[in-house]
């Protein structure tokens, strides 16, 4: 049985985070047989498959600047490594150190542990800042192109050949194009994305987004 977790966050001053709830599934990706990775390959079947445009797979650095994404539902499966991931709340400085580890940051939001198997789906709104990567790396692009989709002949086959190495995540999205946005913007515009068809691990069962994201995403005009 699948563990899922979901998570409501409201609106604060600084980001719009969304009606619907932040989505954890935990372990729900198989490791490649004999290695604690997950297989990119048959995650991006999986994806795709369901309605899901995979545009990239991201090795991450030892911290980010929060945002979140103001036109497109996110879905991001760990594929190797464990991190933090904080959702829900603004950084309130530029400074890394002190937006990751002091006090540069909003009250509130909630900090999950990742580990290659887990999916997070991520609606159009809600902040998020992976922090506390391990293995130890450096940030960069692992899949070919800019980060907007896999730029490739064969995608199947350009991402066999990505070599998974530090904390690595493989980032999908459903509604429109992904943006970066680190606070502030129009927030009834963001809760207005679609609705997804199809979860992009559990299709068309209700067991996923399906079933846990209900109504059109608009909310009250009030603010946290």
């Amino acid at each position: 049985m699948v563990g899922i977790k979901q998570y409501h966050l409201f609106p604060t001053k600084l980001v719009p985070n969304s009606p619907r709830p932040l989505l954890h599934y935990k372990s729900v990706l198989p490791k490649h047989p004999n290695t604690s990775h997950c297989d990119p390959v048959s995650v991006w079947n999986l994806f795709t498959k369901n309605d899901w445009d995979v545009q990239w797979i991201f090795r991450y650095g030892p911290t980010q600047l929060s945002h979140y994404h103001s036109q497109a539902h996110e879905c991001m499966a760990v594929l190797s490594g464990t991190a933090k991931i904080r959702f829900g709340v603004a950084d309130t400085s530029p400074d890394m150190h002190e937006n990751t580890y002091g006090s540069a940051r909003e009250d509130g939001g909630v900090v999950l542990h990742a580990e290659a198997g887990d999916v997070f789906v991520i609606p159009a709104g809600v902040a998020h800042k992976t922090h506390d990567t391990k293995p130890d790396a450096e940030f960069a692009l692992l899949s070919p192109g800019k980060g907007h989709g896999i730029e490739a002949e064969d995608p199947v086959e350009a991402l066999s050949r990505v070599r998974l190495e530090g904390f690595t995540m493989m980032g999908a999205y459903c509604g429109g194009e992904w943006d970066f946005v680190a606070m502030g913007g129009e927030f009834e515009k963001v809760w207005s994305v679609p609705k997804p068809k199809f979860d992009p691990v559990f299709g068309g069962s209700e067991n996923g987004l399906r079933g846990r994201w209900q109504g059109s995403g608009m909310v009250a005009k009030a603010r946290l």
